[in-house]
């Protein structure tokens, strides 16, 4: 069972902290089991916002999870305490994974740990994270970096974008999209990484775009084009691709392709099609052309990737990535 452990201080930002709470302390036994080993790690009883938590374990404990997660911190302008410094590096250097949400990414910054990486954080904040630390190569423009290691998230709802993110790397997309249903939040937006990353399925709204979505969904077998989707939405392709961009982030021509994709991640994970039928579902053709993409786009093979996913959904495979 993966352990995640959550350093809790004074000054921390309750929302990102109950983010990660209810993201991997939840009990889950319907959607996975065994799921986390979750423990709140803190050097005393801490104040955050208005609430007061007694943590499970004192700090040294971070040293012995698999996962270690820094939520928010509040006052940027303050540095952190050394303890909760020394004891997110050790963490680290004892082989642990690091994630920062939001703010949290200027502790991982002053313990080291974001020397000539690449790091968000909240888009108010990253100019000042760039000033007091050069080098840190900080982009304010992904919801969050994966570095393998270590990985930031930007502010707010990008904290729960990274959890989902690391959710899927230990249990797979299937089951992490389970989690973002009972949430009730997107499955998967863009963290700005190819490696199991997918292009975001807006939520439905009050948008030019929310009933061609699903449609498309419903049809990835089939060779769309961009003049589909347009004659679908009922616009011009430049107007399509306006309102794409403004939604998505994206195009239409990349945004189908990563749902092609996303959906053979999905295909891999929970059947035992051949690549080639996945390929005949997902409109890529051929079993080739799914493997050329595939592996372009994930980073892997379909034949790894599924692999991977199903040594980690075995009962009693351990879901940790170190």
């Amino acid at each position: 069972m993966p352990t995640v452990a959550l350093a809790v201080t004074d000054g921390m930002l309750a929302l990102e902290l109950s983010l990660a709470c209810e993201v991997f302390g939840a009990e889950v036994p319907h959607i996975a089991d065994p799921w986390y080993r979750f423990a709140l790690c803190g050097p005393r009883a801490a104040q955050v916002g208005r609430f007061r938590l007694e943590p499970d374990h004192g700090l040294d404990h971070l040293a012995r999870a698999d996962t270690v997660i820094v939520p928010g911190w509040a006052d940027t302008d303050r540095d952190p305490p050394s303890e909760l410094l020394d004891a997110v590096r050790a963490a680290h250097e004892a082989g642990a994974r690091v994630a920062s949400l939001c703010t949290g990414a200027f502790v991982l910054a002053a313990a080291g740990l974001l020397d000539g990486r690449r790091a968000t954080t909240h888009w108010a904040h990253t100019g000042e994270l760039a000033r007091r630390h050069p080098e840190v190569t900080v982009d304010p423009d992904v919801l969050y970096v994966d570095n393998g290691s270590v990985l930031t998230s930007a502010g707010k709802a990008a904290a729960m974008d990274l959890c989902l993110h690391l959710v899927r790397l230990d249990h797979g997309s299937s089951i992490a999209n389970k989690i973002a249903r009972r949430l009730v939040v997107p499955p998967h937006r863009d963290g700005g990484q190819a490696q199991f990353i997918a292009t975001p399925v807006p939520e439905p709204g009050n948008h030019p775009l929310a009933g061609l979505f699903p449609w498309v969904l419903e049809r990835l077998d089939e060779p769309l084009t961009v003049e589909d989707l347009a004659r679908r939405a009922r616009m011009s392709s430049r107007h399509l691709g306006r309102h794409f961009k403004q939604v998505t982030g994206t195009t239409p021509l990349q945004w189908l392709h990563t749902q092609r994709i996303r959906r053979a991640q999905e295909l891999l994970e929970t059947t035992d099609d051949t690549v080639d039928t996945i390929a005949t579902a997902t409109g890529m053709g051929t079993a080739t052309t799914l493997r050329r993409h595939f592996a372009r786009t994930v980073g892997v093979p379909p034949d790894t990737y599924r692999r991977t996913f199903r040594a980690r959904s075995r009962p009693g495979a351990e879901a940790s990535v170190r």
